[in-house]
């Protein structure tokens, strides 16, 4: 017998939650959050290695209807982001509406009882007539095809999914990668190891980053008078809403640039080592990162910046195509995420039998992110092409928790069992995304998470948060269709 429910989201991070608090405000209880981990938080539970913290200010990587004044700095590691997501699933609460360790891995929709049917890896099945997906881009970690890394006889694990019963101290560490997690883990298991190598394909872009902590008294003044906090938040938004670095030409792209050189300039000395992490790809092409402690690290007497590429793993190192073997004792894959490939793991078949993989065909596409045709009641969090280059993710995730509100409202309104975004409307979406990509960055010739296979830009939004909240506070009804409409309401 499957359980039932009116509301089935997919995932107990700041996605589900924003959109399961929406629900509640709109009077919509029954609904049930499946979450494959043994707890709330996403990806800030899974991503627990040392130095993990957030890129965007604490108070504005917050909820708008949960602010908190007592972040302890600028930007919060991933405790206390952590620890904050479970305090909000306790506050407003959420937490007694989430069923841990339960993966989905197939969706149905059956169109004679306008009702999906979910299945979870161990064969339990579940119903609702409404699907929220808020898995979001960073929940499958990517490993590579790098030959011999099977058989290799020491510890190799991903920093999303890190050992932490494993301990570092005075082993040879090979970190592979460098991008968001890298340049946070080295930092922070530097001085603990004996020695490490770091393998890096692409430099980064880094800016320095200015990470104050907050004084008692201005915590005290945050608690006491909300509005100097949201005074502080606002002004946070409206500095990173004016970034638009990802446009080409943009001289903030240029300025912005500057800092990082001037950065990678004043912070490491040496003329040769500077020239190896000097980043080959335009400011933007790729996410910039933000560290004040990683070049130091680097230029650690028992730290190896390595360039050559690797050739392959053996029982024991890690040898370079310039025939160089390094050993090592522990291997970390700071190798990043499956984030172009939406719904990965989990099969999702619509009308007619159609399987939302096939119809995307390696470059995932969805109206305003959310909503695939001949996909109805399913609701994308986190979706293609709505990550974006300046402000904070979570201003989207609460833009998108109003979209499937206004989309439920409609339903009532009109007493209908299905709501779904035509292919005339989609079309339109699509030529607008790929009209406004063409001027970004990301479709200048580079590579990176923000692309398919193909090279498609499918992860990126072309326009500021502020431009994406107005267009989905409400669902133009003309470019969806119901279906078993009851009844008209004006």
């Amino acid at each position: 017998m499957s359980e039932r429910c009116e509301v089935a989201v997919l995932g107990a991070g700041f996605g589900g939650l924003a959109v399961t608090h929406r629900l509640a405000q709109m009077g919509i209880d029954d609904v049930l959050i499946l979450e494959r981990d043994d707890g709330v938080g996403g990806t800030w539970r899974a991503n627990r290695y040392p130095g993990a913290a957030c890129d965007v200010p604490s108070h504005l990587y917050s909820l708008s209807f949960a602010p908190n004044p007592s972040w302890s700095k600028a930007y919060a590691s991933q405790p206390e982001i952590l620890a904050y997501v479970e305090d909000c699933y306790d506050r407003f609460d959420v937490r007694r509406k989430v069923r841990t360790r339960t993966e989905i891995v197939r969706a149905t929709w059956h169109e004679d009882t306008a009702r999906w049917e979910l299945v979870d890896r161990e064969g339990a099945t579940f119903e609702a007539p409404v699907v929220v997906s808020a898995i979001g881009m960073f929940h499958t970690p990517k490993v590579p095809a790098i030959p011999g890394l099977d058989d290799f006889a020491g510890t190799v694990f991903h920093s999303a999914r890190w050992d932490a019963d494993h301990d570092l101290t005075d082993e040879r560490v090979a970190v592979i990668g460098t991008g968001a997690s890298a340049i946070q883990v080295v930092p922070a298991i530097a001085e603990q190891v004996a020695h490490l190598d770091l393998y890096q394909r692409n430099a980064p872009w880094i800016l320095p980053r200015r990470d104050p902590p907050y004084t008692d008294e201005q915590r005290r003044e945050f608690a006491e008078r909300p509005e100097v906090a949201a005074e502080h938040r606002q002004a946070l938004h409206d500095m990173f809403e004016g970034a638009t670095a990802f446009v080409q030409g943009d001289p903030v792209a240029a300025a912005i640039a500057q800092v990082a050189a001037e950065h990678l300039e004043r912070s490491v000395p040496d003329e040769a080592l500077r020239a190896r992490l000097r980043p080959q790809h335009p400011f933007g092409c790729t996410r910039p990162l933000i560290s004040s402690d990683y070049y130091p690290a680097i230029q650690r007497d028992d730290v190896d910046l390595v360039t050559d590429a690797i050739e392959r793993i053996t029982a024991d190192a890690v040898r370079t195509v310039d025939g160089t073997e390094r050993p090592v004792d522990t291997i970390v894959l700071c190798t990043g995420f499956h984030a172009a490939e939406y719904l990965r793991g989990i099969e999702v078949i619509g009308r007619d039998g159609v399987r939302i993989h096939d119809r995307w065909a390696g470059v995932p596409r969805a109206y305003h992110g959310i909503a695939v045709p001949g996909f109805p009641n399913l609701f994308l969090l986190y979706g293609p092409n709505t990550n974006q280059g300046g402000n904070s993710i979570l201003l989207m995730l609460e833009a998108q928790a109003q979209f499937v509100a206004s989309a439920l409202t409609a339903m009532q309104d009109t007493g209908a069992s299905s709501v779904e975004v035509t292919e005339e409307a989609m079309a339109r979406y699509v030529d607008e995304l790929r009209r406004d990509l063409a001027r970004t960055v990301w479709a200048q010739g580079c590579t990176s998470y923000f692309h398919s296979a193909a090279g498609d830009v499918v992860t990126q939004l072309p326009q500021k948060a502020g431009w994406y909240r107005e267009r989905t506070e409400s669902i133009d009804r003309d470019d969806f269709t119901f279906g078993g409409v009851t009844c008209t309401t004006s």
